[in-house]
């Protein structure tokens, strides 16, 4: 049978010819649907269109990744009656079009075809070297590796594909693979992009240092994937590479909380690893995140709007900096401040109290200044980071966590330096052993997650948060998995827990979720989410029916 649905997936399309040497090829870069054969790969100018391709179908993917990683988190909700807020509830359908992957396997399709066709291309073009074409395969194999990443987050079982789709004679009837198998291939190419030695540190193009794949991202990656699947050790391990380098250039975390928000505005900064990047100067593009995030004090239908709970959080945290900092008034905004902007003739500083009513807007992709709140971007052309030092940071502190309590020094130690550049205090002592030892894990791993949620505010990371402290009960791998039908084993994946009860980190879970969302009952949440499939999306139904051998996650059946 030839796949109809997933052959729009994986269909290969041709890019549009370009020499790439500016910003402005790659940001125009739009594949014009036409089928790409064998006979297109003949020179280097071909595989470097497709590697920009893979690109152009991240970007495009961006607005997704965010509802993906906000909605269901409860720091956001959508006001409107619509799909997206069926997710935020998980009360999806096979048919929501929020399920679809079809953007995602197109980056999967432009990577497999790249490994495939580059090597090849590098016989017939005498002034494609060696280096050049292990370059390719290392972006190739970045974007391959974190596209699966995306989908074993949020579906856990989908099908792995890892060849060049060809030509429409293709039977590609494909089963799910097992989140195990999906992972291994994850953790293959990262390692096969790293061994190749052609993973590059630096661009000769500065924003392309950080707007394509280094061995940085790479790193960032297989640390990602190593907390995802609890293997703390090799975590740790990747971020180190990054965290520890001694190279001239290298990814690093910025100290002064005053420039914290240059991360955003101007972007590509220092701590940046890995960002998908927008400029409208040279593209005449958007990137829409304006239909996204509502301006100051406006609730948007189809948009992500702050809850009240992650509010309370950020007006918390304000009061808290302020009472740090007695040298700071109310308009010397610092540290994770500018993550929102407050109407000055409502906000309030008693010296002990702050007060802003509901006037907080996400900051990060509007603003040009953090001083003055109407310095709005002239475009809405904000670029989107995957990955920067502060989340490797923070993923480091997750592993020492869960690894136990000989590790917590190192952990409080890694802490203290995220919240210190929030102008916030130490969370504990470092130094004082007995206050450490007075800690219990869910203490401090609440500690990391509150510190990744202010953090990364609308950067698409809190579900997966909250989703990862969910699956560190032993139980929490439900039936009827792939795995359980192959024999496989869920030991690489399983915890202890904490305390008596197995299944303490999912109760944790979520009583988070039901305590800050906003658009439905506690009751109705608690009841869905004891099924752990129902914290992964369904399949979209166009592709079950077109694949007899794709079966749906068990919750949607």
């Amino acid at each position: 049978m030839k796949i109809k649905n997933i052959s729009k997936v994986i269909l290969f399309s041709l890019a549009l010819p370009l020499s790439l040497s500016s910003c402005n090829d790659w940001l125009n870069l739009l594949p014009d649907n036409e089928q790409v054969t064998e006979d297109y790969w003949q020179s280097k100018e071909d595989v470097e269109n497709v590697v920009a391709s893979g690109y152009y179908y991240m970007r495009s993917f961006v607005p997704t990744a965010i509802k993906w990683g906000e909605l269901r988190g409860a720091d956001f909700y959508n006001a409107g009656t619509g799909e997206a807020s069926k997710m935020q509830d998980f009360d999806m359908l096979p048919t929501n079009s929020l399920c679809k992957y079809a953007t995602v396997y197109q980056i999967i399709s432009m990577a497999n075809s790249v490994l495939k066709y580059a090597p090849e291309v590098q016989a017939k073009d005498n002034t494609y070297y060696k280096s050049m074409m292990q370059s390719h395969l290392c972006e190739a194999y970045f974007q391959r590796a974190w596209a699966y990443s995306i989908l074993v987050k949020n579906y856990k079982e989908v099908p792995l594909i890892v060849d060049a789709y060809v030509n429409d004679d293709a039977e590609m009837n494909l089963p799910k693979a097992s989140e195990s198998m999906i992972i291994a291939q994850i953790k293959a190419d990262v390692e096969a992009a790293i061994a190749t030695g052609a993973a590059k540190g630096t661009y000769e193009v500065d924003w392309q240092t950080k707007g394509r794949a280094t061995k940085w991202a790479l790193y960032a990656l297989m640390a990602d994937i190593c907390l995802w699947n609890h293997d703390y050790d090799e975590c740790i391990a990747y971020a180190n590479r990054i965290l520890e380098a001694s190279d001239a250039i290298r990814p690093a975390f910025i100290t002064d909380m005053n420039s914290w928000y240059e991360i955003f505005y101007p972007g590509l900064s220092n701590e940046s690893i890995f960002e998908l990047y927008w400029d409208y100067n040279t593209e005449g593009s958007n990137n829409n995140f304006s239909s996204l995030f509502p301006e100051l004090g406006l609730t948007m239908i189809g948009g992500c709007n702050l809850t009240e709970s992650v509010k309370e959080k950020m007006i918390q945290e304000t009061g808290n900096v302020l009472a740090n900092h007695s040298d700071l008034t109310l308009d010397q905004r610092v540290g994770r401040m500018y993550l929102a902007s407050y109407i000055s003739n409502s906000a309030s500083w008693n010296g002990t109290q702050f007060n802003c009513g509901n006037s907080l807007a996400i900051w990060k992709y509007r603003g040009t200044d953090v001083v003055d709140m109407n310095t709005v971007r002239t475009h809405m052309d904000a670029n989107f980071i995957l990955y920067r030092v502060a989340d490797i940071m923070l993923m480091k502190a997750e592993a020492l966590v869960m690894k136990g309590q000989s590790s917590w020094k190192a952990a409080v130690e890694m802490l203290n330096q995220i919240r210190n550049r929030a102008g916030l205090p130490d969370f504990v002592d470092a130094n004082d052993q007995d206050a450490i030892n007075a800690l219990d894990q869910y203490t401090l791993l609440s500690e990391v997650l509150d510190q990744r949620e202010m953090e990364f505010l609308g950067e698409a990371h809190r579900w997966y948060d909250i989703l990862r402290l969910a699956r560190y009960d032993a139980n929490f791998a439900p039936e009827g998995t792939v795995e359980a039908n192959t024999g496989e084993s869920y030991e690489t994946y399983k915890t202890s827990g904490f305390g008596d009860n197995v299944f303490a980190y999912k109760n944790k879970a979520i009583e988070l979720i039901t305590t800050y969302n906003q658009t439905t009952s506690p009751m109705q949440l608690q009841s869905v989410l004891q099924n752990s499939w129902a914290w992964y999306l369904p399949l979209p139904e166009s592709d079950i029916t077109t694949n007899s051998n794709l079966k749906q996650n068990p919750y949607y059946e």
